[in-house]
């Protein structure tokens, strides 16, 4: 794959259309992922209508991209078709529980991250926009997602308008463990986030946000607290109304 080392994410596109030719053949190549019991428990809806790229803006905070890209994916786990199938072929289907939900989810983010890694192979640009489960509700609304449907990941998709620098990564040894878990000490952090906590446009971040470290910034103001358990709560809430939890 020759393009996984220099990807990057694109929030600005071209007026060129992605043909509908190209992202069937995209979509199809990306079902060959891997998934569990070979059922497929996913779905992607596919928005072009700048009506419903309109509706769907808020709940992704009204991120220009989200209008602006000539393509919305939302990816959602989907365990509905194959009740449906079961149902219908004299079985017993026991999918609305916990399980269930993250055997979908880890579907559907599979096939989502091999569509995007398809997609950027052939010049595409894509975004992966968080924002799906944080408003999971407010796309179900828009998409009209039935019981055991809930959406997961949603990619914008175009011809690249931009060309981004790379973003920092972490080294391989911070992410990568021997046969068992090793913990990590204070000097093991200093040394792995070293790289990252002296890149200028990070040391700027902790300026601006008026804060003593970057971590800071990421626990003070992108992605608090109060945020994280607001919208928890919210996605258990969808979870017991789409049926994955009683």
């Amino acid at each position: 794959m020759k393009t996984i080392n220099t990807r990057r994410s694109i929030r600005k596109y071209t007026d060129a259309a992605v043909s509908d030719t190209l992202l069937r053949r995209l979509l199809s190549e990306a079902e060959r992922t891997q998934t569990m019991g070979n059922l497929q428990l996913y779905s992607v809806v596919v928005t072009r209508s700048d009506e419903q790229k309109r509706r769907l803006a808020p709940a992704h905070f009204n991120q220009p991209m989200v209008e602006g890209a000539p393509v919305v994916l939302t990816f959602c786990a989907d365990f509905r078709r194959t009740t449906l199938w079961a149902e219908n072929r004299n079985a017993d289907p026991g999918y609305d529980n916990m399980l269930s939900f993250q055997n979908a989810a880890t579907d559907a983010l599979l096939f989502c991250q091999t569509f995007c890694n398809l997609a950027e192979e052939e010049g595409l640009g894509c975004c992966f926009l968080g924002t799906t489960v944080y408003m999971p509700q407010m796309i179900i609304d828009v998409l009209q997602l039935p019981r055991l449907v809930v959406p997961v990941a949603t990619i914008t998709l175009g011809w690249p308008d931009e060309q981004p620098a790379l973003t920092d990564r972490l080294p391989l040894d911070a992410i990568m463990h021997e046969e068992t878990y090793c913990d990590y000490t204070p000097e093991r952090i200093d040394r792995f986030y070293a790289e990252k906590e002296a890149l200028e446009e990070n040391r700027e971040f902790v300026r601006l946000n008026g804060k003593q470290t970057l971590a800071q910034v990421f626990t003070d103001c992108r992605y608090t607290r109060r945020d994280n358990e607001a919208m928890s709560a919210g996605l258990i809430d969808v979870l017991k109304k789409q049926g994955f939890l009683r």
